[in-house]
Formats: C-alpha cells, sequence, structure tokens
C-alpha cells in the first residue's frame, strides 16, 4: 500500500509544477479593455458566501496567449452587440484550497438556495462540482458570459455562473452539436428547463470560444479553456491582483 502511495505521489509530482512566476501572464482587460469584470470570488456573493483565498484585487488575468485569443472572440461578439463579462480567470491553487475546505465542512450551507438548492452538500466532490485542482490555476481558463450592449443586461442564459446541477450543462435542453434546442429536461432533478431563447444564447458563446480556439466543458455553460494552453502541466500560485510593469 505504502508503495503505491509513493508511486502515486512521485507520479502526480512529474505531471504538476506549482509556480510563483506570473512573467507571462497580462491583465484581462489590457488585452481585451471593454470586458467587463464581476470578479465573484473577490466578493460574498459565490457558493462559499466568503471572499475567496488568493483574490487580494477585483481584477482577471490570464496567460498572453489566451488573452489575445479572448481579444479575438470580444471582437466577434462585439459586431453581434455584445461584450464579454468575466466571472474568473486565473485562480490561484489556494483559491482552489479555500474550495476543498469548504466543502469539507458540511454544516455550512449559507448560499444553498443560490448555487446547490438540489444538492446535498456531502456530494459536492463525488459529482466533481469541487475538486483539488483546477484548469484555471494554470491560466488559461475563463468563466464568462456576454453582455448584451442593447438592454445593458446580462444574455440570458437561463441559469447562474456556479449552479451546481445539470442544468448548466450545455446539452441541457438541447444538443450542441447541432444547435438543435429539444427541451429534454429529463436530467433536472426537479424538473428545471431552459428556454429555446436561452438555449441559444448559451450557444452564441459556445461558437465564439471555440472559433478562437477554446473548448467547453461538458457540466459548465461558462467554463472554457484555451486548447493550445501554454502550462499544461504547470498549476500557479500567485494571487490575484494588478500585473504592473517591472
Amino acid at each position: 500500500m505504502l508503495v503505491a502511495l509513493l508511486s502515486t505521489a512521485t507520479s502526480y509530482a512529474q505531471r504538476v509544477s506549482p509556480t510563483e512566476d506570473k512573467s507571462q501572464f497580462v491583465n484581462l482587460t489590457d488585452a481585451v479593455p471593454d470586458a467587463i469584470l464581476e470578479i465573484r470570488y473577490f466578493g460574498t456573493y459565490n457558493f462559499v458566501g466568503d471572499r475567496i483565498d488568493g483574490y487580494l484585487e477585483p481584477t482577471a488575468l490570464l496567460t498572453r496567449r489566451a488573452a489575445d485569443s479572448l481579444r479575438a472572440v470580444s471582437d466577434d461578439v462585439k459586431a453581434l452587440g455584445f461584450r464579454l463579462k468575466i466571472y474568473d480567470a486565473y485562480r490561484p491553487q489556494r483559491g482552489v484550497n479555500h474550495f476543498v475546505r469548504w466543502a469539507a465542512n458540511i454544516p455550512d450551507t449559507r448560499m444553498k438556495q443560490y448555487f446547490y438548492p438540489d444538492l446535498d452538500k456531502s456530494v459536492l466532490f463525488e459529482q466533481k462540482y469541487i475538486a483539488r485542482h483546477s484548469g484555471h490555476s494554470r491560466g488559461s481558463t475563463v468563466d464568462l458570459t456576454l453582455f448584451d450592449m442593447a438592454t445593458e443586461k446580462e444574455l440570458d442564459m437561463g441559469g447562474t455562473f456556479d449552479w451546481f446541477g445539470p442544468e448548466s450543462h450545455p446539452d441541457f435542453c438541447g444538443n450542441p452539436e447541432t444547435l438543435e434546442y429539444t427541451g429534454d429536461n429529463h436530467k433536472s432533478p426537479t424538473g428545471r428547463s431552459i428556454t429555446p431563447g436561452q438555449f441559444y444564447n448559451r450557444m452564441i458563446l459556445r461558437l465564439a470560444m471555440m472559433r478562437h480556439g477554446f473548448k467547453p466543458l461538458d457540466s459548465e455553460w461558462w467554463h472554457f479553456t484555451l486548447r493550445d494552453e501554454p502550462f499544461p502541466n504547470t498549476y500557479f500560485t500567485f494571487p490575484v491582483e494588478k500585473i504592473t510593469a517591472p
């Protein structure tokens, strides 16, 4: 048993390299000046209910490569009358550790009604809503939505960011490959649904992101990672705060 554990630990250490080096990161708004920032983990309106460790300023950071690709996405959606609204980008490992501690504290359900009303908190690890490592810590993943410049509101996606449930899946009530709305909501434990318009709004974001090199996640309509991410095996640890020129 001990040999197996040591082997697993060694294998993990070879695959994951933590570092404080932020030399290849940029402020997201330097690359995408008209992006709107609503950094949920800097505030208290998030599934934990507290400011998350490592978020020192309400800003967003990305690797240079990811930020350049996101600028191309922004240019595309601006032509359609939208702006990008960012909920989270680079996330330091200490922030992920905060999530893990919170998930293990089963009695703390302050934000349950807003983010996971259909789930018992004890299943969050098992159902992979919380994990000990996140692609966000590699610096090329972003959580975002679209802001409608005509209505001056977020585009209606039929669900909130960080909702823990099948209603957040891109294939909920539709087929993201064919862009067909099916109305199939059998996965929802309480019969929730989204409308054709809400499904198609999700697809507008999805297609724009994929067109410029981002891959979607099958459980969160708002989550995208650059396919050609520059640091696939590195988990960064520096805090979220604005990068200033040396």
